[in-house]
């Protein structure tokens, strides 16, 4: 993400401040409790790993999302709508970036990203990051370049398999585009009754705004310096927007070698968890 985290800690709610403090204090003291969204399989394969859960972490964002309006017959990305989605999605990041930060954390598994639009507004939604903080227990630095906490939205299980296997998580990246499909003519649609034939104007717009949002999914691991991107997802959704207009979504998780040597990786890994 682009935005600091470092920056955040100052502007998360009064209460997440509270509630971080609390955890540090209770942690120095000897008293340590952690609350996880891990199921029990997850908590004890982390353990395994040498991870200890910090707490979770929240990120939240409210924000307006501004108006544009395509061209009836035109594909067009509508790069408002684009830039108000991905940076009210840059700020819940950060801020649950923030709250791992002063936990001390190393990073956080098992990211969920939401997004759920209020009744307050037609276009003012929430913006949701969740996950897990981790810290490794030796003191080794697994954060991210920049001393930022790894963020990663793979379950337990896979992100043992990952360390396991030799590659070590660097962040949640992703990459969206909105978009305006246009609209057919009269003419066409007449034409088409009774035919099997392809929609090129439909094809040539979902073709497009899915390489949008890839591509920028990849500049964001390019960035980080990853190898590979992990567990990719294609999502598409129209919020509050009439119908030919969609949200095209892609993320995953950034990983690279933990060290020039990757490991074999045996059948019981890829087909489960070693017992």
């Amino acid at each position: 993400m682009a935005i600091d985290p470092s920056t955040q800690t100052g502007a998360l709610p009064e209460a997440a401040r509270r509630r971080l403090e609390d955890l540090k204090q209770r942690s120095a003291g000897g008293h340590r409790l952690a609350t996880t969204d891990f199921s029990v399989d997850e908590f004890l394969l982390v353990q395994s790993l040498g991870f200890e859960p910090v707490g979770m972490v929240v990120g939240s964002s409210v924000y307006h999302v501004g108006y544009q309006r395509g061209s009836w017959n035109q594909n067009m990305e509508l790069q408002v709508l684009t830039a108000a989605m991905y940076n009210a999605r840059e700020l819940a990041m950060s801020r649950m970036e923030a709250e791992a930060q002063a936990l001390s954390a190393s990073g956080v598994v098992g990211v969920r990203l939401d997004v759920r639009f209020l009744q307050w507004g037609e276009h003012i939604g929430e913006f949701i990051a969740v996950g897990t903080a981790v810290r490794q227990k030796d003191g080794q630095d697994w954060r991210a370049d920049g001393g930022v906490p790894f963020t990663s939205d793979l379950s337990g299980q896979a992100f043992y398999k990952l360390l396991s296997a030799g590659y070590r998580p660097l962040g949640l990246v992703l990459g969206n585009c909105v978009y305006h499909v246009a609209h057919q003519s009269f003419g066409s649609m007449l034409r088409q009754v009774g035919q099997n034939t392809e929609v090129n104007v439909y094809t040539q717009a979902l073709y497009e705004a899915r390489e949008l949002a890839m591509t920028r999914m990849q500049a964001e691991a390019e960035r980080m310096n990853a190898t590979t991107v992990v567990e990719t997802r294609l999502e598409v959704a129209t919020h509050t927007w009439e119908y030919h207009v969609m949200e095209f979504l892609s993320i995953g998780t950034a990983v690279r070698p933990i060290t020039g040597d990757v490991k074999p990786v045996s059948p019981q890994l890829v087909l489960g968890v070693d017992r």
